[in-house]
């Protein structure tokens, strides 16, 4: 049994101007054949899952590519025609019984608004009707119809932070062995309750949403369901089908599938308005920071999430923490030109750089500030435990940490770094559990890693690309009515 492994995962933010190009991709992974494996084996991710299950469940792994990138603004139609060219030859030459193919659900290109759905059909045109084809999804995939109609099955994360993508995607190479050795017929059902989740409501450890999870759980159990993936959807992507929804794959049933996707969705939809949290916004968040007992406290910039697509240097919190004369902070940003004035100054010498408004204003205003270059870094690291995301090998690029005084310290660097990781600081010879504060640009994801630091969390209603409030954007494009928009 000969399965094809693949993957093309990428998250667009269509507020977001930065385009997500080739060097994006190249920036976070790129990889075609055999080069596929080394780099994803021992990731705590679904194609690490995929390769895992060639031993556990008797196949022939044939790697064909994979390409992951930071969220940011649509991928280029240029990327997306190159990439899907290259899977869809790539599955075509590996005359595979079956194909894994991992994407994230939520990408958009100029042309394409659903772009998965159509990385799915190029696929599907590739293989013929009858291979079965067998699909993980990120839970925060704007997933369609159109999806299910194409693939046999279709499996999603189930925790936010995602530290199941692994055992996900060996339940996807499960179900697909069993499917080319005639075991069973997955057929594939999608509801979709007219939903938008804001990403806080989306933890999955906390209610309702972990209620529903359970529903979800106690669901597979019955007979004749294969798996049930409650999807938080995207927000931040302005097409037809953004929202939530829920996928089940039944075995050779498609009523059954849809009965209970159904049902799962009306559970969701009574619990809306406990879904949507609201959260304090920077003054309030910074001053309650410093009074409370529990230290570290983590200051989510939720209008910064970089994971979601932002620039990940929103200066907000970082004006407001000089504003009331804050004292042991850590704030990361992304600052390239910042980095080369540090290194230009060397280590143990006093430098003025401009951080912020790499995008225009939307994340505060462009600020300066003037301190010490404390220490110089190549910006990577090895992350060993599981994560969100999965990944193993990180880099966030050139960075340079500088000492304002008072014990406050900023992290500049020149990859967009999704906080998923403690080794973003600690690589960098920084504790956050000495901090008093430290701002964390992420929503949920990065929960795994510092909740366990963290002495007390608290969530702000910043400004951005990724704002909680859904009210701060315009959409055009979705399927309305939408809730809580209308």
């Amino acid at each position: 049994m000969r399965i094809a492994v693949a993957g093309f995962m990428h998250e667009s933010n269509t507020f977001a101007p930065l385009p997500t190009d080739l060097q994006r991709f190249r920036d976070g992974s790129l990889t075609y054949g055999d080069a596929v494996v080394p780099i994803w084996q021992d990731a705590h991710h679904e194609v690490g899952g995929f390769i895992a299950g060639a031993a556990k469940f008797g196949y022939e792994l044939v790697p064909v590519a994979m390409a992951w990138a930071t969220p940011a603004g649509p991928v280029t139609d240029e990327f997306f025609d190159h990439f899907t060219d290259a899977l869809a030859t790539g599955v075509k030459l590996a005359r595979a019984d079956g194909v894994l193919l991992a994407l994230h659900g939520a990408m958009v290109t100029p042309q394409h608004p659903d772009a998965d759905a159509e990385t799915l059909r190029r696929v599907r045109a590739a293989l013929g009707p009858n291979v079965p084809l067998a699909v993980s999804l990120d839970f925060h995939g704007n997933v369609s119809p159109q999806m299910a109609a194409t693939a046999n099955v279709l499996v999603g994360y189930q925790t936010y932070p995602h530290i199941d993508q692994r055992a996900r995607g060996l339940l996807a190479a499960e179900l697909l062995a069993r499917a080319v050795r005639g075991e069973i017929k997955p057929v594939c059902h999608v509801a979709k309750p007219p939903m938008l989740l804001n990403l806080l409501g989306q933890d999955t450890a906390r209610e309702p949403m972990a209620g529903l999870m359970r529903k979800c759980r106690e669901t597979e159990k019955r007979p004749g369901i294969l798996s049930v993936s409650l999807m938080a959807g995207f927000p931040y992507a302005d097409v037809p089908d953004m929202g939530a929804s829920v996928i089940v794959v039944a075995d050779g049933d498609r009523n059954l599938a849809k009965a209970a996707a159904d049902d799962i969705g009306s559970a969701m939809w009574d619990v809306r308005e406990q879904l949507n949290v609201v959260s304090p916004e920077a003054e309030e968040a910074v001053r309650a920071a410093l009074a409370c007992p529990k230290l570290p406290a983590l200051l989510i910039d939720l209008g910064d999430n970089i994971g979601g697509g932002s620039a990940g240097d929103g200066t907000v919190l970082l004006a407001e923490l000089l504003k009331q004369k804050a004292t042991g902070f850590v704030v990361p940003m992304f600052a390239p030109a910042a980095v080369e004035q540090a290194k230009a100054a060397g280590i143990g010498n006093t430098v003025e750089v401009t951080v912020g408004a790499s995008t225009g204003p939307l994340h505060g205003p462009a600020i300066k500030v003037r301190g010490v270059v404390r220490s110089l870094h190549d910006g990577k690291w090895v992350e060993g435990e599981a994560r969100h995301g999965g990944r193993r090998q990180n880099d966030q690029g050139h960075t340079a940490v500088l000492d304002l005084g008072s014990g406050n310290l900023v992290v500049l660097n020149t990859l967009r770094t999704p906080p998923f990781s403690l080794g973003q600081l600690t690589s960098l010879g920084i504790d956050p559990k000495a901090a008093r504060a430290v701002v964390v640009k992420a929503a949920v994801a990065y929960k795994a890693a510092y909740a366990p630091v963290g002495g007390t969390i608290i969530e702000v209603d910043t400004p951005g690309l990724t704002a909680i409030n859904a009210a701060r954007f315009e959409y055009k494009r979705i399927t309305r009515p939408m809730y809580p928009l209308g």
